[in-house]
């Protein structure tokens, strides 16, 4: 007779189990930072783009003769090649005889802010441009780099007025921007 217990199917031994691996609470946490992250780019993309639609349906471009206007949701751009103009838009006297200089007139309205520019030249010397602004403006502050060139800033009546004054080509070229008015929140020049 066999001995039970020598009998009895041995039963194999018990393999080691395999640990299932556990992902780290960092790795966990790194993933939500990038899944967040993405998601706020995507975000800012949809909202880049909303805006900027609304913006370009809202902006007109119209031309008429030399006259261009942009019209933003921000304010009016104008350009301008008359010389009259610019002269009526600037505000200030011009250099008696002075020729303004095609395109380079702009006119910009952004939030009750209006700033005008246009450059001008004349055969004068820039010694007599320079006098002629600075009685205009005898309060402003003067800056003389050389003999060709001048600086004229006058922060009086309400406006900042800029004067630039150099010799270029056998000619004199001054350019002036006047900046008037104060922000509102309306988005209208204030004159």
């Amino acid at each position: 007779m066999t001995d039970p217990v020598s009998s009895s199917p041995t039963t194999p031994s018990a393999a080691p189990v395999a640990s299932t691996p556990k992902t780290s609470s960092g790795l966990k946490t790194f993933l939500i930072v990038v899944g967040v992250v993405i998601a706020l780019g995507i975000l800012g993309t949809v909202a880049a783009t909303l805006v900027g639609l609304h913006i370009a349906r809202r902006t007109h471009v119209t031309q008429k003769g030399d006259r261009v206007r942009v019209e933003t949701p921000f304010g009016t751009v104008t350009s301008t090649e008359d010389p009259e103009q610019a002269a009526r838009n600037l505000g200030v006297d011009i250099y008696p005889g002075a020729r303004a200089l095609k395109s380079d007139a702009a006119s910009v309205a952004v939030g009750g802010m209006k700033t005008v520019s246009a450059e001008f030249q004349t055969s004068d010397l820039p010694e007599k441009v320079f006098e002629f602004y600075k009685h205009k403006f005898p309060d402003a502050n003067v800056t003389e780099s050389d003999q060709q060139h001048y600086t004229i800033v006058s922060t009086n009546r309400g406006s900042i007025v800029t004067i630039n004054i150099e010799a270029s080509g056998g000619e004199t070229h001054f350019h002036i921007a006047n900046v008037v008015g104060k922000p509102d929140h309306r988005g209208e020049a204030a004159d």
